[in-house]
């Protein structure tokens, strides 16, 4: 399968200008500066159909058409690399070995909405990945491409890296926007939306990284060529981020639409020690759960919606019969509870019954009708709060109980583990 954000991963001085340079780099958006009216940028974009990469899936170019022009008011570029879904770490493999890719793309995206200052912010936690991007960036500037007339255009940009003070909360679009504003990482209502009134209360376009670095292969190779990759309503490659009970966890890109089974026995080299899969988180730690007779999805966003989960982010977690799914999400609902950001009471209140409620039920405590009231606190959260944080809470809780349910009850009658395992991880 070609690549095209891992291509020249095993290039240890990929993320230095000069090599970059070598590899074809910077000559997209020098085709886009001599070729293409702004307009006619977003038009490629979207006919290409690139979606966006962060875990809604909404195309890009469609985004970005969205933004009003002429309205007194400088237009900016948020790039989302906070990154924090629990199991994703896609976009930090790009930063670190391949940043020019993003400045490239940021570059393209500002020249078409007209954006002179563009904000990479990245996780706090990713202290690796944002010194890579800054030097990037500071090469860029050195070499002239970034800064005052760029490639004699009369063209302007500016890139500021912005680091985040490692809340999860801060993924989410209004957040960052908060965020990079220096007020605390809370989510706005919404509308108006960021395109409309963002960052300053200036029209703003947020895209993550991942979709900002498809842009350079879009120019350089033509949109027919893009959308022979994936399927016709999701094109293109994406980095799917493979973790849990398998041989060889890692990054892996492959074509959208490629079927799950493939990513996990064949590029992750099967289930660990020949143990036998119990089901599969897609993307990220907020999507449904998977079930094994399942394996064969496409990973593409109409697929796997189709299957009853999202793509989201593309972290697949795997989870073989070691473990215990009463344990599992016990993990996962503690990181919700801790992670909500408390403005709103559904999800304040709503993430903390659920973890003192699926807690005691690990913890031996479990009472009849625990089942229940965990899925009525569900009902109360779902649909009721400024941010998608307390959806994400809810949707893996309602998944494991609904398939399954029989380790819950048993929790709850005998006071332990239904999986009786010497794995250290239940």
């Amino acid at each position: 399968m070609e690549q095209v954000f891992l291509k020249y991963i095993d290039d240890p001085n990929q993320h230095k200008i000069d090599t970059y340079i070598e590899h074809g780099g910077y000559q997209a958006i020098q085709k886009v500066f001599k070729e293409y009216q702004p307009t006619e940028v977003i038009d490629t974009v979207k006919a290409s159909g690139v979606r966006g990469r962060g875990g809604a899936g909404f195309p890009a170019g469609l985004k970005w058409s969205f933004v009003p022009q002429n309205t007194g008011k400088p237009i900016y570029l948020a790039c989302n690399g906070d990154e924090s879904e629990p199991g994703t770490c896609k976009d930090r493999v790009i930063m670190e070995n391949n940043p020019h890719l993003i400045i490239e793309g940021i570059m393209i995206c500002c020249y078409a909405i007209n954006a002179h200052h563009a904000f990479i912010y990245i996780r706090g936690e990713f202290a690796h990945p944002a010194a890579r991007v800054e030097a990037a960036i500071n090469e860029a500037y050195a070499k002239g491409y970034l800064g005052k007339n760029i490639f004699g255009t009369g063209f302007d940009l500016d890139i500021i890296v912005h680091t985040g003070g490692g809340a999860y909360i801060c993924g989410e679009e209004t957040s960052l926007l908060s965020s990079i504003e220096g007020s605390r990482g809370n989510a706005r209502i919404r509308p108006p939306f960021p395109a409309v009134e963002g960052l300053y209360k200036c029209p703003t376009v947020i895209n993550n990284v991942e979709t900002l670095s498809s842009l350079p292969s879009i120019f350089n190779n033509g949109v027919e060529w893009y959308r022979s990759h994936g399927t016709e309503k999701s094109p293109g490659t994406k980095i799917f981020s493979l973790s849990g009970n398998v041989n060889k966890p890692g990054n892996y890109e492959v074509d959208l639409g490629t079927p799950l089974s493939y990513v996990i026995n064949d590029l992750g080299g099967g289930i660990q020690n020949g143990h036998k899969l119990k089901a599969i988180i897609p993307g990220g730690s907020s999507t449904p759960l998977l079930m094994p007779d399942q394996i064969d999805t496409p990973l593409d966003y109409e697929a796997v919606a189709e299957a009853g989960s999202m793509l989201g982010s593309g972290a697949i977690i795997v989870i073989d019969e070691r473990s215990c799914m009463v344990w599992v999400l016990m993990k996962l609902i503690n990181f919700y509870a801790h992670e909500s950001c408390g403005r709103c009471t559904p999800c304040r209140e709503g993430t903390a019954w659920l973890k003192q409620l699926i807690n005691r039920i690990e913890n031996g405590d479990g009472q009849p009708g625990d089942i229940e009231l965990i899925l009525d606190v569900c009902d109360n959260i779902m649909g009721r709060t400024i941010c998608p944080l307390g959806d994400a809470a809810v949707m893996p809780v309602r998944s494991f109980i609904q398939h399954f349910r029989d380790e819950f009850e048993y929790h709850i009658e005998h006071k332990k583990c239904k999986v009786e395992t010497d794995y250290p991880f239940v």
